[in-house]
């Protein structure tokens, strides 16, 4: 069984939130679903969807409270009943400058909350281009794992930046040989065995051979998983044999 997790970033209003609650009707046997939301709409979101999918946010803070204007804590992230939350996902790290030793936080944060964290890792097109990708993903998972509790569950995304939202994917023999090195690394440096998705320009099109056989654990979906079908669909897809 794959999981298949959507991230909505900053889009949807009330109005198409309540749309897609009703037109959200997943086969129970098809994946395990997650949806990060915008932060207004977890808790509506989790009393509406939460026996039918997880239901995230898409970033906390690192601190517990205090004077952090505009953040939001694992504290209140719990209080809406959220069960998962995205750290480090790029556009946070580029755009707002969220560093490894942030993100190090935040799953410890996360994580004294009992909310799942979701650690997003992956290279830009100069560092792949360079081939420093494998130095760039180990950096980001000794980092950001260092301080993290394996007695509890939390998953890697794995998204190459130059992928996000461009139409570009790289080849399943590039995604499965990345994805088999960060779960090799993870085993020998903190002897674990996480489950590791694959994101960047996932869509029902290309899910199926992205998602095929047992190296690639599912997908974090962003601008697929606004679209209620498109978001069943690549589920469905994961699911048959290629």
């Amino acid at each position: 069984m794959k999981y298949i997790f959507g991230n909505w970033k900053m889009n949807n209003t009330s109005v198409e939130v309540k749309d897609f609650i009703k037109s959200f009707k997943p086969p129970k046997e098809d994946a395990v679903f997650g949806i990060a939301v915008p932060f207004p709409y977890i808790k509506e979101m989790q009393k509406k969807l939460g026996k039918k999918a997880q239901i995230g946010a898409q970033n906390v803070s690192f601190a517990e409270s205090g004077a952090y204007t505009g953040e939001i804590s694992a504290k209140m992230l719990a209080d809406c009943g959220a069960s998962f939350c995205l750290v480090g996902h790029s556009e946070r790290r580029q755009i707002f400058g969220e560093t490894n030793e942030w993100c190090r936080e935040k799953v410890k944060a996360l994580q004294s909350r009992n909310i799942m964290p979701v650690l997003c890792i992956g290279e830009t097109l100069q560092e792949n281009e360079q081939k420093k990708t494998k130095s760039v993903l180990k950096s980001q998972l000794k980092i950001g794992l260092s301080k993290a509790d394996f007695s509890k569950k939390i998953i890697i995304a794995y998204e190459p930046v130059w992928a996000i939202g461009t139409g570009k994917t790289p080849t399943k023999k590039e995604v499965d040989q990345t994805i088999s090195y960060i779960k090799e690394y993870i085993n020998k440096e903190f002897k674990q065995n996480l489950k590791v998705l694959y994101g960047g320009s996932v869509k029902a099109s290309n899910a199926k051979e992205l998602l095929s056989g047992d190296i690639v654990d599912g997908a974090l979906i962003g601008g697929a998983s606004l679209k209620v079908n498109e978001f069943l669909e690549i589920a469905k897809s994961a699911k048959e044999k290629i």
